[in-house]
């Protein structure tokens, strides 16, 4: 885990909030939904970049709407879990086009992954690749997704709660 050691008001937390909830909105709409100032929004959301809380924009796709393919998700022990061993392993892993996501998990297997790949014989190389090339691969444990029910990377604000309904903006 990484160290939180940055300071985040309430506001700060509203942006980000919202941002998460949609990253393209213009900074003028953002400050509407925040009840703040543009200028206030922009030098907000620049220091949120600035110090890293903010670590980059992206664009999520639906995948059924512009590709066919697999979502693999795989469990994977090690032989050896030496420091430089899981290392070396997760470099691999996250050097793969096809990954993901890469986390290193405990207790259990060593690592989760989250792969994409266009078909089956896509699926194979990449076990090629990153599994079976790999002696220090002891056991693979690879389930295929059927269906996708949620998928988010929104992280909630300090005191948020399960059952409890998102921030009003």
């Amino acid at each position: 885990m990484n160290d939180c050691s940055i300071s985040l008001d309430a506001l700060d937390w509203r942006l980000l909030t919202l941002l998460q909830a949609d990253a393209s909105r213009t900074n003028q709409a953002l400050a509407e939904a925040a009840h703040v100032s543009p200028a206030t929004a922009l030098r907000r959301v620049r220091r949120l970049h600035e110090v890293g809380v903010i670590a980059r924009t992206t664009a999520l796709l639906a995948p059924a709407m512009v590709a066919r393919g697999l979502t693999a998700i795989s469990e994977v022990t090690l032989d050896r879990q030496g420091a430089e061993h899981l290392a070396a392993f997760e470099a691999r892993a996250v050097a793969e086009p096809a990954v993901q996501q890469c986390w290193r998990v405990s207790p259990g297997p060593d690592f989760m992954l989250v792969s994409y790949t266009p078909d089956m014989p896509g699926h194979a190389a990449l076990v090629q690749r990153l599994f079976t090339q790999d002696a220090n691969v002891r056991n693979v444990k690879t389930f295929f997704a059927v269906a996708r029910a949620k998928f988010g990377a929104a992280v909630p604000p300090p005191g948020a709660t399960p059952s409890a309904p998102p921030p009003a903006p």
